[in-house]
């Protein structure tokens, strides 16, 4: 019940509604078919885009609209996105298997007792045109990952990525221009 009272009815009921809107998504085998159903329920998804077994969470925050993929774009089995607050993929993108993409961070609840070392934030996070995020790779909220660039398996970016740059490690850092 402490949940309830933090988010309260509105958000208690949209979580409800997400839920059960993911399930048809989640029986639809075929990728071509789950676009559509994401396009339904708000995202705005380009032409020629493939969704594999992704996998969407806070959706009662922004819901379907704070997802925007470009055109000819590649999503993985089990990427997991978190519609917090907006992500955008531009065309030509691609996310391979079990990338996640965090729009927000929080420890707990309102009286958690590291919520005041660690305060909530929420940002949006951009990947531009041409990019490819390797396996297992995660992006923090805010992060902008620039056109035509490469982020390595299992690197996590911690801050913007300029277009047309190999990143790797953790946290990521350049390791060369791709230019």
């Amino acid at each position: 019940m402490k949940a309830l009272a933090e988010i309260g009815w509105a958000r208690t009921l949209r979580f409800g509604f997400f839920t059960a809107a993911m399930l048809p998504y989640r029986l639809l085998l075929v990728p071509q078919l789950r676009a559509p159903w994401l396009r339904l329920l708000g995202a705005r998804i380009g032409r020629g885009t493939i969704l594999h077994d992704v996998r969407f969470f806070n959706l009662y925050r922004r819901g379907m609209g704070g997802l925007e993929i470009g055109d000819e774009c590649f999503l993985g089995d089990e990427c997991l996105l978190d519609l917090a607050e907006g992500i955008r993929l531009e065309r030509q993108v691609t996310l391979a298997e079990r990338v996640l993409v965090l729009t927000h961070t929080n420890v707990g609840y309102h009286d958690h007792p590291l919520q005041a070392r660690f305060p909530a934030q929420a940002a949006p996070v951009v990947i531009e045109q041409g990019s490819f995020i390797v396996a297992n790779a995660t992006l923090l909220p805010g992060i902008r990952i620039g056109a035509r660039s490469f982020v390595a398996a299992g690197s996590v970016v911690t801050a913007d990525v300029a277009p047309a740059t190999l990143v790797a490690g953790v946290p990521a850092r350049a390791v060369r221009s791709l230019a």
